[in-house]
């Protein structure tokens, strides 16, 4: 199967935040009109805040916008590592309701998956939008390489998030996580990615070349997609 990708080239980080921001807020804006409530699913780290802040400033009825983050660190929601709190804190006080995948530092991550998954069920999917980053290991979400990969990318199509462990822990944030399956994330309606600088952007072009039978999980996710994926890219 042929990953259909169209990619989108910024002179600098400023330009792809303002350009992401623009296409989310017009696919929420659809959602409201078409179906009165809009679900999309965020990530988090560093490159994406520079457009959630834009997308912050926006001005529509955010009271009916539900947000999730695509995947979380199995930390407490004090914790910098957050993905839902630095959500939180950006659209909870514009009125959006904000649902965590986790919130507790957990000793049985796949516990944790089962509860998120579970939370989960009570929202309206398929999600309006997923917007998945991508590590330079070329993991997306928190869909890593470990012993959780397989049941990420091929579990029951019904499971809408499970806990993961990466194997090798990321430096940065050496944590189990809970993310968003395949399954969940390819039902959504729109899928874009951003990513930045050039290894990044050879990881995924070789990757999208690969295909289903790629070496890494963004080309796993992606092969299955009956969606083009937007691809946002700068230096």
């Amino acid at each position: 199967m042929t990953i259909e990708a169209e990619w989108w080239d910024y002179d600098d980080t400023d330009e792809l935040a303002e350009a992401i921001a623009g296409d989310i807020g017009f696919i929420i804006d659809s959602a409201l009109d078409a179906r009165g409530s809009a679900l999309i699913a965020l990530p988090g780290g560093k490159t994406p805040i520079a457009a959630l802040d834009l997308l912050a400033a926006q001005k529509r009825k955010w009271k009916d916008v539900t947000i999730i983050p695509t995947d979380d660190r199995l930390v407490e929601v004090t914790s910098p590592l957050s993905n839902v709190a630095m959500l939180a804190k950006k659209f909870l006080p514009l009125g959006a309701r904000v649902v965590p995948l986790t919130s507790e530092k957990a000793s049985d991550y796949r516990a944790a998956g089962r509860a998120a998954d579970a939370r989960l069920a009570d929202l309206p999917f398929p999600l309006d939008l997923v917007w998945l980053g991508m590590g330079a290991d070329g993991h997306t979400a928190s869909i890593f390489a470990g012993p959780d990969l397989d049941e990420a990318l091929n579990g029951p199509k019904e499971r809408r998030a499970l806990g993961v462990m990466p194997d090798p822990m990321p430096q940065e944030a050496p944590v189990a996580r809970v993310t968003l399956s395949k399954a969940a994330i390819l039902s959504a309606r729109s899928l874009t990615m951003a990513i930045t600088g050039a290894d990044k952007r050879a990881v995924l072009e070789r990757a999208i070349a690969e295909g289903p039978g790629s070496s890494v999980p963004i080309g796993r996710v992606l092969g299955d997609s009956d969606l083009a994926v937007d691809i946002h890219w700068s230096a």
